[in-house]
This record gives structure tokens, C-alpha cells and sequence, in this order.
């Protein structure tokens, strides 16, 4: 922990296990594991104790409530108990798997808003298993936002690693729509959450925030497309007017090597593929997920379920240790900014 959350004492974190026959009960039990060498502040699993203990030897202790975690972080891993009424066959997900995956997140959820737990950190769900049993939500994400009072537009996704941070403008929705779907609104509304999430949770004091273009080469002054001239360039305008640092539109081709990416704290990108390319390419096994908007802090492993590997000891807890790592920062800067 750094020296500024040594002084702030925060509640312990709460790891939505989710989906138990995916890799999240492995990578949270293999992150416990590593607490000490990671420096990972006390944290509880929500889900099926016998979900981690059919993929893990290691020890779990069952707790009824969330201030009992810290008494035992130490010697166990600390799980508050979802009861399921079959066996964790692991990388065979199931309808009662996937309810147990929802109860857990709505538990956290709850936990979180509070106080009960610092912050929320999300395990992978099979959205197929949750949409088979009435889920209706994009993802978890969307979830979270509805539960917090959140409009859809002001949670933003940002994906986070060591070396960069971006955040797409539009997320799950065709590459042929994305043109019709951007606007100077959403790109402000996208902005500003991004520069106030900045602050709250990493203590950036004046974010920069650089804007790719939609377009080949930022659409070549009009030639290859107008959408940078019509609206990302007005949108970046009055946004500067207002007195944010932000800069664009840019080439996205040029945007992500070295030095480029020193120039930025966050990069807000046009689509999916255009954020998350980047990210994955270089932080594929310690990128995050983290929710900005909310009154929660939320982060999340940037990966899925993965089935085909559970229960075969392979999944790595990289990204999992690194979503437990940006929950603690950024409920520490919350605690020592509250007014931000």
C-alpha cells in the first residue's frame, strides 16, 4: 500500500466471485495467496464457498458479515456464504450457477453503497447463463449504474493498465452504427466524467485527456470523413473553453507508442475496438476495468469466464490483483478528497 493508505484506514473490499464455474473463484483465491508479496489490502469473497475449494486447497473461512473479514484475512480466505443447492463443476456453468453470480453482485453492490465495504471488485459473469435467467442489462456494468441511481451515460467504462487508460465513447454496438452514434454530448458527457473520475480516484489533479478520431489519419482535414470536423473537433472546443485540458482529434494509428502516451492521463476513443485493442495489447494480463461515475468504486479483471481453462490451475490472478490494487488507490483518494 502506498504511504497515503497506510494512514487512511478503509473497510475491506468485496470480490463479487462471479459466475463459480468461470476462473473468478481461482484467480481471488491465487490473489489472496499473494497478499502479502502484493501488498493487497484486506478483501471478502461474495459467492459458493465450495466453488473455490473445488479448484483451490488453500483455506477458507465462511464470515456473516463484512467487518469479520479483516479478523481473518490473515489466516484465510474470508467468504461471506451464497449458498447453491448443486455441486461447482468448474467450467460448467449452470442457471443456479448464474443466479448466484447475480445475488452476489447485488450483495456487493449494497455492501458498497454502504459503506460496509470500500469498494467492489467484479469477477467475470457468462452473460449467456445471466440473459437465460432474465438479465436484462448489457453487462455488469450497466447493472451497477442502475442500482447506484446512475444514468447509463454517466457510468463510464474506463480500462486501465500501468501504462494507459482509455475509455470508448461507444461500447457494444456494431462498427456500422458507431458513425450515427457519437455525438458532441456524448463526447462531452464521456469527458467530464472521465477528467472528474481522474481526480476522484487516482488524484490527478488536472487531468489530460487526449481524443482519437473516428476516421483514418483524423479524417485528413474532411477527405476521409467529416464526423472530426462536425462534431469530436466542437466538442473538444467548448470543452477546452471550459478549462479542461483536452487535446485531439488525433491520428488513432499515432496515439498509443511511448512517448505519445506520456502526453495523456486517459484516452477517450470512438469505439470498442479502437480502446481496447490497445490496452489488451499491452496490459492483456494486468488490465482493468473500472466503473467512473458512480458513487461506488468498482473495478473488475478485464477479461471473461474463460470456462475452457477452470479448474485446471492455469488462470492467471494478474488482473485480478491489479483490479484489487486500483480499488484500494482509488477508495484511498476518495477518502482523502471526499469533496472532489
Amino acid at each position: 500500500m502506498t504511504e497515503i493508505a497506510s494512514a487512511i484506514e478503509i473497510p475491506p473490499f468485496a470480490i463479487a466471485m462471479g459466475d463459480p464455474a468461470g476462473i473468478g473463484p481461482e484467480i481471488t483465491a491465487k490473489a489472496w495467496s499473494v497478499r502479502e508479496a502484493q501488498g493487497l489490502s484486506p478483501f471478502f469473497v461474495i459467492g459458493e464457498a465450495r466453488a473455490i475449494k473445488a479448484v483451490w486447497d488453500g483455506p477458507v473461512t465462511k464470515i456473516e458479515s463484512p467487518h469479520e473479514a479483516r479478523q481473518v484475512f490473515d489466516r484465510a480466505l474470508p467468504c461471506l456464504q451464497m449458498d447453491m443447492n448443486e455441486d461447482v463443476v468448474p467450467g460448467k456453468p449452470t442457471a443456479e450457477g448464474a443466479h448466484c453470480a447475480l445475488h452476489a453482485l447485488e450483495m456487493g453492490i449494497g455492501l458498497a453503497k454502504s459503506g460496509a465495504a470500500a469498494g467492489l471488485v467484479t469477477a467475470p459473469v457468462g452473460k449467456a447463463q445471466l440473459y437465460s435467467i432474465g438479465f436484462t442489462h448489457p453487462g455488469q456494468t450497466e447493472f451497477i449504474a442502475e442500482r447506484c441511481g446512475i444514468a447509463r451515460n454517466n457510468a463510464v467504462m474506463m480500462l486501465a493498465g500501468p501504462s494507459l487508460r482509455v475509455v470508448p465513447l461507444t461500447i457494444h454496438i456494431p462498427l456500422a452504427d458507431v458513425a450515427q452514434s457519437i455525438s458532441i454530448e456524448l463526447i462531452r458527457t464521456r469527458a467530464q466524467v472521465t477528467a472528474k473520475g481522474l481526480m476522484r480516484n487516482f488524484g490527478i489533479e488536472r487531468p489530460r485527456i487526449a481524443v482519437a478520431g473516428l476516421n483514418p489519419h483524423a479524417g485528413e482535414n474532411g477527405n476521409l470523413g467529416r464526423e472530426e470536423i462536425d462534431i469530436i473537433a466542437p466538442a473538444i472546443e467548448s470543452l477546452r473553453a471550459e478549462g479542461m485540458d483536452i487535446s485531439g482529434p488525433f491520428s488513432p494509428d499515432g496515439m498509443f507508442h511511448g512517448p505519445a502516451r506520456e502526453t495523456y492521463d486517459a484516452a477517450l476513443c470512438m469505439y470498442h475496438d479502437q480502446a481496447l485493442i490497445p490496452i489488451k495489447t499491452l496490459h492483456f494480463d494486468d488490465g482493468v476495468n473500472m466503473t467512473l461515475g458512480l458513487p461506488i468504486v468498482r473495478t473488475s479483471p478485464d477479461h471473461g469466464t474463460a470456462f475452457g481453462i477452470a479448474g485446471r490451475n492455469m488462470a492467471s490472478p494478474g488482473a485480478m490483483i491489479a483490479a484489487i490494487r486500483m480499488a484500494d488507490r482509488a477508495a484511498v483518494s476518495r477518502a482523502a478528497l471526499p469533496d472532489c
